[in-house]
């Protein structure tokens, strides 16, 4: 896992060089975690930090509810996402974060996005609410 200041996001890829880039019928375009939940999981596993980099999200962010966008097109800088899905944690995190990982990720694992209108991101960029619909799927 790489991290970065800025990332080109392409409409039915996700980002550019992600390893799921161009798998344009996915739900799982891009992945966003709460920064505020790898607290509330490092807490859960008596630790006293978990890097984001390790649970394989796409974008961490700060300061807003994820589950709140369920079913809602949002923006982040000119790039349009709209939310598909939640994003579970798999069997993996039992190895990832130690015994009890997978359960201290369980409700905690963020959303899928799929990208409506592509762009730049970067460190800092507010998300917020588009004014665009969400399609049903």
């Amino acid at each position: 896992m790489l991290e970065l200041i800025q990332a080109e996001v392409k409409v039915g890829e996700g980002l550019v060089k992600d390893r799921f880039t161009g798998i344009s019928e996915s739900k799982r375009q891009i992945t966003l975690i709460q920064h505020e939940h790898l607290m509330a999981m490092a807490s859960l596993l008596h630790q006293d930090e978990i890097s984001a980099n390790i649970l394989r999200r796409n974008l961490v962010v700060k300061g807003i509810n994820l589950l709140a966008l369920k079913g809602q097109t949002f923006c982040i800088n000119d790039v349009v996402l709209q939310t598909t899905g939640l994003c579970h944690p798999c069997s993996k995190m039992e190895t990832t974060l130690g015994p009890g990982g997978y359960n201290a990720m369980r409700g905690h694992g963020g959303i899928t996005a799929k990208v409506l209108s592509p762009g730049f991101i970067k460190i800092g960029d507010t998300v917020k609410l588009s004014q665009k619909k969400a399609q049903s799927h």
